[in-house]
């Protein structure tokens, strides 16, 4: 009998994965999707170097099979690798209520908490230790880095439970995980950076400084980018301030202020050698991974 093969591709796509209520299962998929595809990347064997061959076996994993080796001796070899020491990673997930946008498909609180899953999962894979460090105007959730299937489990618990509350303020939940931060680490930040250009500048420099590299994903809903072409009435979801919004006089002003401020930012963390990214919930996970996978790909 056929057994069909599930196409973790699709898992990729934030509509089908939104649709998923395990947040385990949503973190494995995504990563499993994204796996399928890494043969057309640099970033095969991440986190282990290459170490010798040697003859394969029934149930190992077959993206290890040397492909080469085989058109050369027409016998299966996979690769053995040795690990990298491990490495310290902080997950800051922003769960202010300017996430919880828009109310109908994908908010970007959903693609960015999937995101952290899968980010977590990762480093899990990779033998890494993974924290979780949650914040609106204070600190909701802090889950220190561990490399056991525990934390991993612990990360996805804490996770699921998380709302979107409060208003974007988190200069002294940073500044005290600066503190706290012994040894380099790397630090990232997913959020919609909807909170003071400038502090969150300085936030991040602070961690530059104490040699921690930084790698920032703004996630934006493709409404944030471009506002509608009919009049409404817009709400902060924060202050719950309303203002009239005119198509004619108002939507260009809009698309440049926003393009100036996705510009401006990534401009900005660039002079410190800090890695940005901008996400819209509409996109697939893969190139946030893809994106991470560069980043730790420096640190080695």
């Amino acid at each position: 009998m056929a057994v069909e093969r599930t196409d973790y591709r699709k898992f990729l796509d934030p509509r089908v994965v939104s649709e998923l209520k395990d947040l385990n299962l949503r973190a494995r998929l995504i990563v499993e999707g994204f796996l399928i595809g890494l043969h057309r990347s640099p970033f095969h064997g991440f986190s282990v170097e290459f170490k010798e061959h040697r003859a394969y076996n029934p149930g190992d994993e077959i993206r290890w099979i040397d492909w080469k080796v085989y058109a050369r001796t027409n016998r299966f070899y996979v690769r053995k690798f040795e690990e990298e020491t491990n490495l310290k990673a902080y997950i800051l997930f922003d769960v202010s209520k300017s996430m919880d946008y828009p109310e109908k498909g994908v908010s970007k609180f959903e693609y960015a908490r999937s995101l952290a899953a899968a980010l977590s999962y990762l480093f899990f894979f990779q033998k890494d230790a993974v924290g979780l460090l949650a914040f609106s105007d204070r600190l909701h959730t802090f889950v220190p880095p561990s490399a056991s299937k525990a934390n991993l489990h612990r990360v996805l618990i804490e996770l699921t439970k998380l709302k979107p509350q409060g208003a974007t303020a988190p200069w002294k939940v940073f500044a005290e995980l600066a503190e706290r931060m012994k040894k380099r680490g790397l630090v990232i930040l997913i959020s919609d950076l909807y909170m003071e250009g400038e502090r969150i500048l300085r936030a991040m420099r602070n961690f530059r400084y104490r040699q921690h590299e930084v790698l920032v994903f703004q996630v934006l809903s493709p409404e944030d980018m471009n506002l509608p072409g009919f009049p409404v009435l817009l709400r902060d979801l924060e202050t719950r301030e309303e203002v009239s919004y005119d198509p004619d006089s108002m939507r260009v002003a809009y698309r440049k202020k926003i393009s100036d401020f996705v510009d401006g930012m990534k401009k900005e963390l660039r002079k410190d050698r800090i890695d940005f990214e901008l996400l819209t919930t509409d996109l697939g996970f893969e190139r946030a991974l893809y994106f991470y996978l560069k980043k730790r790909e420096k640190l080695f």
